[in-house]
């Protein structure tokens, strides 16, 4: 990249690592602007502690596929968070915080949650569906390459490359709405926030798979427009 006002922190949602990496990261970098992998809707829940509810009324607007997801997904990560003692976003609410206390400018980066949770629905096929459930059910009884990590500490990158592969081959459709998409989303978020802002320095907060995907597309979009 050929700025160096640009950093992005790859975390676990809910790594206690990931804390101690964005208060170390602040400190280095001294940023003007932190940006953060939530959007509105998350950002008020999070910083007004509000717990979604979800109703079986939501799956007309996100589509079964998304909905279904969203219920289970928030149901892991709290049981994970219960594991390691920290809940599912916390890290998101320190970035928050660092910008509201050091009167800092906060972009919330994301793409909105139900925007995302609907292209689920849309671009994942049946087929693929199927195959997740099959690899669900067969996993327990078949010869599985042993990838073990820290729920404490953010996966390395090695670790976190391997992860994204194996999902953009086995189910592309997951990838491309849950990562790739948003990829894109928040890259372009950043390079606004970088061209607006031409003396600013500026600090991101995303997940740890978003993080190299991320460079790149943004890479791209400052070679196309240079700032």
């Amino acid at each position: 990249m050929n700025t160096n006002r640009i950093m992005i922190i790859g975390t676990s949602h809910v790594a206690k690592e990931s804390k101690d990496k964005i208060k170390k990261a602040f400190a280095e970098f001294m940023p003007d602007i932190i940006g953060v992998e939530l959007d509105r809707q998350r950002y008020y829940a999070l910083m007004n502690n509000v717990k979604s509810n979800l109703s079986i009324m939501d799956i007309k607007t996100l589509g079964v596929t998304g909905f279904l997801f969203a219920v289970i997904g928030k149901f892991v990560q709290k049981k994970i968070g219960d594991v390691v003692g920290m809940n599912p976003g916390e890290e998101m609410l320190l970035g928050a915080n660092l910008a509201k206390n050091n009167k800092l400018l906060l972009a919330l980066i994301d793409q909105d949650v139900r925007v995302t949770l609907k292209n689920l629905s849309k671009k994942v096929k049946f087929s693929e569906k199927l195959k997740m459930v099959g690899d669900l059910f067969l996993a327990p009884f078949q010869k599985q390459e042993k990838m073990s990590f820290d729920l404490n500490k953010v996966p390395k990158k090695e670790l976190i490359n391997k992860l994204m592969g194996l999902m953009k081959n086995r189910y592309p459709g997951f990838y491309n709405a849950l990562v790739e998409d948003r990829n894109k989303y928040m890259a372009k978020k950043l390079f606004v926030l970088l061209r607006d802002n031409p003396d600013k320095k500026i600090m991101a907060i995303v997940g740890a798979g978003h993080e190299e995907g991320m460079y790149k597309h943004l890479d791209m979009l400052i070679a196309s427009n240079p700032i």
